[in-house]
């Protein structure tokens, strides 16, 4: 839990972009956007950003020719989870995988809500999934109740069929969700997360531990399933570059740098926010909402 002689982080602070190292960007911004329907927003010489048709940014790539497979105990992203408005939204984007002849990795029913799983050509993991009702959410002790259980993969497809307007894409309201990271010390990775940068438990289980603002049901996801004791990756690497937990104003970010400094944890300056890395070596950029915003398409 927090520390009692700090208020936790704002319930409207959110996880935005995700930045990922690709060996081939090419073939990678093809998948997000033909298959995800995600549309480029931004664009330089090795990197384009893909997000909602209006402008919000869920996904970086940034080019590693040269970038090295971080080892299989390394930690780094467990999946990307991209939030979508509703349960006919996720039963469109199951259609669309499927006609695109993409195969899922798995699906869960978590109580709170419903997700498909799939990797992206490199073997990211991504989480597509809506959210019930927060007032069918169960709490006990305050701890958000989740579970995995099957989905009705016939009932979401039917679900989905109810637009019979033609899918163009993902549809806007869709947000990052949370992000799920394997680390290599759990207690570390909670404490820091936690004590430092402010977020708070809501729910445990072996091995994983799930956090959030605002009584989410997580906003971030730590496990050590297959990553406990693993060394950092390198900085080479491909896959997460880094995440963005995005706060409502400044003053938060001030906040959160006193208590890194009082930590002596690192940090550098970057785009009006900070960038650092946890304790697992997994990248975070914290910024202030204003930030966010990028205004054109990629003609």
């Amino acid at each position: 839990m927090t520390s009692k002689s700090m208020a936790p982080l704002p319930a409207s602070t959110r996880i935005e972009l995700v930045a990922l190292s690709v060996s081939d960007i090419e073939l990678s911004e093809r998948f997000y956007a033909r298959n995800l329907g995600l549309t480029p927003l931004e664009r330089s010489e090795r990197s384009v950003t893909l997000g909602t048709g209006l402008g919000r940014p869920l996904v970086e790539l940034v080019h590693e020719p040269d970038g090295v497979e971080p080892g299989r105990r390394s930690p780094g992203l467990f999946h990307l989870a991209i939030l979508l408005p509703d349960r006919i939204a996720l039963g469109r984007s199951l259609s669309r995988l499927w006609q695109s002849g993409w195969q899922l990795s798995g699906a869960g029913d978590h109580l709170v809500s419903e997700a498909l799983y799939l990797d992206d050509p490199e073997g990211n993991g991504i989480e597509l999934y809506w959210d019930r009702p927060k007032d069918s959410w169960k709490v006990v002790d305050g701890m958000v109740q989740m579970d995995t259980l099957a989905v009705d993969i016939e009932s979401l497809l039917e679900e989905g069929s109810k637009d019979l307007s033609p899918w163009d894409g993902i549809p806007e309201g869709s947000t990052m969700g949370h992000v799920h990271l394997k680390v290599s010390d759990l207690d570390a990775a909670r404490d820091f997360y936690t004590e430092v940068i402010g977020f708070e438990l809501v729910f445990s289980m072996p091995q994983a531990n799930f956090l959030s603002t605002g009584a989410y049901h997580h906003h971030l996801g730590l496990n050590t399933w297959m990553s406990s004791g693993g060394p950092p990756p390198p900085p080479n690497a491909l896959g997460l570059r880094n995440f963005t937990v995005m706060l409502p104003s400044a003053e938060e970010i001030g906040a959160v740098r006193g208590r890194l400094e009082h930590a002596s944890i690192a940090y550098r300056s970057e785009g009006g926010g900070i960038l650092l890395l946890d304790p697992s070596g997994n990248g975070l950029l914290i910024k202030s909402a204003p930030e966010s915003l990028i205004g054109r398409t990629v003609e």
